[in-house]
């Protein structure tokens, strides 16, 4: 198992926490062995926990032409025609995805094109699922032009445990499907805004992975 770069700090973060927590309860314990034993086998938990979080799993991707692949590791919440208010400024096709603790928590591009637009957003921290959180949440938005000029938006939000959205995005770059995009630390929601008339693929509920489930055809 590999593990992403944005791990490696937090990682140390925590076994610097727990060393120090098991060397505490060692000072303190030491003639009881049953306490320090449990605090061991706690530390390893929760270790192991933050560890899984951060991994990176080996993907190989197809390229889909017309299709629009899931930025994220998930659930779908949400799909629902909607106003988006930030850049389009006109009715879109939503799908939302959930990430929960236990998903890999990488975001990927859900199209190849040009980013026409990148915007970064301090905000609240309300739950994921919350449908305030796409407008009032701290929030990444993106949108991506493909060769036939359709656009997509998506856009990285953060929960209430996930505090630090990372986006590797740029003004006019050229990207691939399926390259990564960011990351988003400890639980967290991708909204796809898509053209209208696009063919989606998934159902509410569906469970997708990032660069594999086409959400949609545009």
């Amino acid at each position: 198992m590999k593990i992403h770069k944005e791990g490696f700090r937090t990682l140390l973060i925590a076994l610097f926490v727990l060393i120090l927590f098991n060397t505490i309860a060692f000072v303190f314990f030491c003639d009881c062995k049953v306490i320090f034993l449990i605090s061991i086998l706690i530390s390893f938990f929760l270790f192991s926990v933050v560890l899984q979080f951060f991994r990176k799993p080996n993907r190989v991707s197809e390229f889909h032409e017309n299709g629009v692949l899931s930025p994220a590791d998930g659930k779908v919440v949400v799909i629902e025609k909607t106003i988006e208010s930030e850049y389009f400024n006109d009715e879109r096709i939503k799908i939302s995805v959930f990430m929960s603790l236990w998903n890999v928590h990488i975001n990927f591009y859900p199209i190849s094109g040009i980013i026409k637009y990148v915007n970064y957003h301090k905000g609240k921290y309300l739950l994921a699922v919350n449908p305030k959180s796409s407008e009032e949440n701290e929030r990444t938005t993106i949108v991506v032009e493909n060769k036939d000029k359709k656009e997509v938006l998506f856009r990285q939000i953060a929960g209430t445990v996930a505090r630090r959205i990372v986006y590797y995005a740029s003004k006019d770059e050229n990207v691939k499907q399926a390259q990564e995009c960011g990351f988003i630390k400890f639980g967290s929601r991708v909204d796809i805004f898509l053209p209208i008339g696009s063919e989606v693929k998934v159902n509410i509920g569906d469970k997708v992975k990032g660069t594999k489930t086409i959400l949609a055809e545009i």
